[in-house]
């Protein structure tokens, strides 16, 4: 067998092994065991917020293990097939044996990068804001496109996508937006997006042709659960009703019960128009505030973090990350990772895995991954 593919194999029972440790895989087993035993009792069900916490961390490590196995499942099986192709002459099943390894090392690799996702708030939805910077139309066309592009990505990788607030721009495009993504992992995966996205493009609104720079400011944080306690202070807060605005359609109702919420100290301003009912509304924009809080201090963290370890990577609010042009060649570059591809039109529609990754790996690696430090 040829070495290649042997080097492939041994990556991918490097990254098992890896993943066996980060799981603590014997453990994993019995609690496993345990969880199975508790979702079968029905006395667990008399307590709902328990029940839910326990079937997600079941649903989460029957996910692990049963990938676990079946790529070591899988790796025999292809390598059985190559060796059988090449004793048999037939370099159709080898070169499909080969294939699926390489499938395979790639979900090797991502399973032992989301193994890392470690922080107390890593495995839950995220809140996404999109708000178009300086520029106008251009910005604010801007804005759309960045949040067509998540909402791509997130639909690509099994994620739900709901609508919470939405202002349009005056021609084109979006002034801001706030989108909350449901799923597994949906925060450990998109924390590091949150920055400062550059754009440069000739200029569809432009008679005279000529090339634009826009920035679109972009905001993570995540849907916090019973787990992580929050203290308000109502006093603290300014409550305000508004008619909703933007384009309405498929994601936005126009209500007259739309709520925003002011955080005096912090400044920090959430709103919501996702539901015709304003204590529904009022209720999403209660936990909108105290995510943003959260993850107010998830920064705080990392910033101590980072000036401990001395790290160079700043994803801090209003930091430029990714540079995309369009014009005069085809590039879209992370300025954090130095990742960066030729494929405009792919990560625009939602290629996003290799820049998340890499930033994911480079946070990991800077000692600033764990947010329940």
């Amino acid at each position: 067998m040829r070495a290649e593919i042997e080097a492939i194999a041994n990556e991918i029972r490097q990254s098992l092994d890896l993943l066996r440790r980060h799981l603590d895989w014997d453990n994993a087993l019995v609690r496993l065991d345990e969880l199975n035993a508790q979702a079968e009792d029905p006395q667990l069900w008399n307590d709902a917020a328990l029940a839910q916490t326990v079937m997600r961390e079941r649903t989460n490590l029957e996910s692990a293990t049963t990938t676990v196995f079946a790529i070591e499942r899988e790796l025999q099986d292809s390598l059985e097939l190559i060796e059988l192709g090449e004793m048999e002459g037939d370099q159709t099943v080898v070169a499909d044996a080969e294939a699926t390894l390489r499938q395979l090392g790639e979900r090797a690799r991502k399973m032992e990068l989301e193994s890392l996702l470690s922080g107390e708030a890593d495995g839950n939805d995220c809140y996404l804001e999109v708000h178009a910077g300086a520029g106008g139309t251009e910005a604010q066309d801007w804005a759309e496109m960045l949040l067509r592009m998540y909402t791509r990505w997130a639909e690509q990788h099994g994620y739900k996508v709901e609508w919470l607030e939405e202002s349009a721009g005056e021609e084109a495009g979006l002034k801001s937006a706030t989108v909350r993504i449901a799923g597994h992992n949906a925060y450990g995966w998109m924390k590091t997006e949150s920055g400062v996205h550059r754009l440069v493009r000739i200029s569809p609104f432009d008679s005279a042709a000529r090339r634009h720079t826009s920035f679109t400011s972009v905001w993570v944080y995540p849907v916090i659960d019973e787990t992580i306690d929050i203290q308000i202070n109502e006093s603290d807060c300014r409550i305000d009703t508004f008619r909703a605005s933007g384009a309405g359609g498929q994601h936005v109702n126009k209500t007259d019960s739309a709520i925003r919420i002011t955080h005096i100290p912090s400044g920090i301003v959430v709103s919501c128009q996702a539901d015709r009912s304003q204590h529904r509304n009022r209720a999403m924009a209660w936990d909108m505030l105290r995510a943003r809080l959260y993850e107010s201090e998830l920064q705080k963290r990392e910033a101590a973090a980072q000036a401990e370890a001395d790290a160079k990577t700043d994803i801090g609010w209003g930091h430029q990350i990714r540079s995309y042009v369009l014009q005069p060649y085809q590039m879209v570059k992370d300025l954090r990772t130095g990742v960066e591809t030729s494929d405009t039109l792919g990560v625009l529609d939602g290629d996003l895995d290799p820049f998340m990754a890499a930033s994911l790996a480079a946070r990991i690696q800077g000692g600033v991954g764990n947010d329940a430090t």
